[in-house]
């Protein structure tokens, strides 16, 4: 039993002061405390002294392609829009192996632990001749960090020579895609409160994958009871190639092949227009604004407040670390206000706004009720920015400090009730040997 007592700030949904700190028994948040008061019912707690730290829920990531560490700021991908980009790393991540699998998803998991994140949604859709059962290389990986994950089987069938994207040697038939969907659902989804592994299925894009497996993908999960997620609407190129090749656009590509339902979230979301926009908060679809990402590919700027207006959670994600080129959740946050504010302006975009994306809005859009919020009740997954240090001094407000001065790396980090960060060093993993091996795979993988 811990009490993080006495914050400097605490992220609540409302209804709480919150000052006195939180309480935590079992892996859940059992009070929320408001200053001055103690915890109920005289029990023995450790108690953590707040008196530097903000708390926050633990941050959520809705949108990452673990793999993508091992090619960052690759040289033959810098400086391109997506379809060029792409085009110039498929040929490198078809010598993906199972080492290199399990250790960008080591990295990129230690990397999100230490930015305050928690929960992260990882879309792997390339599967090779060595390392047909990625996903499940991923979970071992996982179990070892001990982040909670939605683990997404991804999927690309529709190849070049078939007018696709993606060239022969990074598909694989569509049977097969679909055998292996049903049994990693079987073997390692979990839909029980306070699970730590969950699995959705992932179609990769219009552009990579044909009709009817979006068509079968969707029955499949439903049978199955987990979620569904996509690309969509990224680029112009991309709306442009459904209309090419679908003869219609991307929401009613969406709603053609079953997928306009509120157990969808979608990656990038940037090129609706307000009809389109309309019909997917009329439908509950979920969106995952990827900020940093966009901009690096030059995407354009998702219409975040639309989307919510209209209906739609929103959530935040990192997305691939080839198109960021980092998996810190805390700086994505930034991102995103400063994007935002751009898009709309600073009346209209606070830090509340970020902040409710990247925890309650990225929950919604993977289905978990039991995070993203500090209250009574909910899984305790916190994370624990310390304001003291330089970039911090003279900040009036706690919780804006952390977006506006930059916070970067989270002091303390619970997973479940459990600490998995402390001082900013994680607490279960040896992360100079971890970046040495993850350094070395990078190099056999790019040449």
């Amino acid at each position: 039993m811990i009490w993080l007592k006495n914050p400097l700030a605490t992220l609540l949904a409302g209804g709480y002061d919150g000052g006195g700190g939180v309480v935590i028994e079992n892996g859940r948040i059992a009070e929320v405390l408001v200053r001055g008061a103690e915890p109920a019912g005289g029990k023995t707690y450790q108690i953590f002294d707040a008196s530097k730290h903000v708390i926050l829920p633990g941050l959520i990531s809705s949108h990452h392609h673990f793999y993508h560490t091992l090619t960052r700021a690759c040289p033959p991908a810098l400086n391109k829009a997506l379809f060029p980009w792409l085009k110039s790393l498929y040929p490198i991540w078809a010598g993906l192996s199972e080492e290199m699998i399990h250790v960008s998803t080591r990295l990129a998991a230690a990397e999100l632990l230490l930015s305050g994140c928690t929960l992260a949604a990882d879309h792997h859709y390339i599967f090779p001749e060595a390392a047909p059962e990625a996903l499940d290389v991923q979970v071992a990986a996982i179990q070892e960090i001990g982040i909670r994950a939605t683990l997404t089987r991804g999927s690309m069938s529709l190849g070049e020579d078939d007018g696709g994207l993606p060239p022969r040697n990074t598909i694989q038939r569509e049977d097969v895609i679909l055998a292996d969907c049903e049994r990693v659902i079987d073997c390692y989804h979990d839909d029980g409160e306070g699970a730590m592994l969950q699995v959705a299925l992932a179609p990769c894009s219009p552009f990579s994958v044909s009709e009817d497996l979006m068509r079968q993908s969707a029955i499949l999960a439903r049978d199955k009871k987990v979620r569904l997620h996509t690309h969509l609407a990224e680029t112009h190129d991309e709306t442009a190639f459904c209309e090419d090749l679908f003869g219609v656009r991307p929401v009613d590509y969406l709603d053609r092949v079953g997928w306009l339902d509120s157990d969808v979230w979608l990656a990038h979301g940037i090129h609706f227009n307000s009809a389109e926009m309309a019909r997917l908060g009329d439908a509950g679809v979920g969106v995952s604004h990827c900020p940093s990402s966009n901009m690096f590919l030059g995407s354009g700027l998702c219409c975040t407040l639309d989307l919510e207006k209209a209906g739609s959670p929103v959530g935040l994600g990192v997305d691939g670390s080839a198109s960021n080129d980092c998996s810190n959740m805390i700086q994505e946050l930034r991102q995103a206000l400063m994007l935002q504010r751009l898009h709309y302006g600073p009346g209209r975009v606070s830090h509340f706004d970020v902040l409710r994306w990247a925890t309650r809005g990225s929950a919604c859009c993977l289905g978990r009720e039991d995070l993203g919020v500090i209250a009574p009740g909910k899984q305790a997954d916190i994370a624990l920015f310390n304001l003291d240090e330089p970039r911090f001094s003279g900040a009036g407000d706690p919780l804006a400090a952390l977006l506006l001065c930059g916070a970067h790396r989270a002091d303390y980090v619970l997973v479940a009730g459990e600490w998995k960060v402390k001082r900013g060093v994680l607490v279960a993993t040896d992360l100079p040997a971890l970046m040495e091996e993850h350094a070395a795979e990078a190099r056999k993988l790019t040449g």
